[in-house]
C-alpha cells in the first residue's frame, strides 16, 4: 500500500524521528494508526452507550431532569459527603 502524506504531515513525521520518538517513518505511521483504532473504539463505546441509554428511556427507566431535581441531587451528595466526613473525623478521634 502506497500512503502519500501532504509536506505538512511529511514535516510532522521528520520531527518525530529526529526528535526520537520514533525510529522510522513506519514506526510513525503504525502509532498513527493505533490511535486512529483507540478512537474508534472508543467512539464505538460511546455509541453503544447511548443506544444504551436510549432504549433504556423507551422502556420508562429514565428520570426526568428538572432544576428541583438537579438541588435534590447535588443535596444528596452533599449530605453524604458530610456524613463520611464526620465519620472520619470521628474514627481519627
Amino acid at each position: 500500500m502506497d500512503v502519500h502524506l501532504t509536506p505538512d504531515q511529511e514535516a510532522f513525521v521528520r520531527q518525530g524521528i529526529a526528535a526520537g520518538r520514533f525510529q522510522s517513518e513506519a514506526d510513525a505511521v503504525a502509532e498513527a494508526l493505533l490511535l486512529w483504532e483507540e478512537r474508534e473504539r472508543t467512539r464505538a463505546e460511546i455509541l453503544a452507550a447511548v443506544d444504551a441509554a436510549e432504549a433504556s428511556l423507551d422502556r420508562g427507566e429514565g428520570i426526568e431532569v428538572t432544576e428541583q431535581s438537579m438541588r435534590e441531587l447535588a443535596d444528596g451528595v452533599k449530605n453524604r459527603g458530610r456524613t463520611r466526613l464526620e465519620a472520619e473525623r470521628a474514627a481519627r478521634r
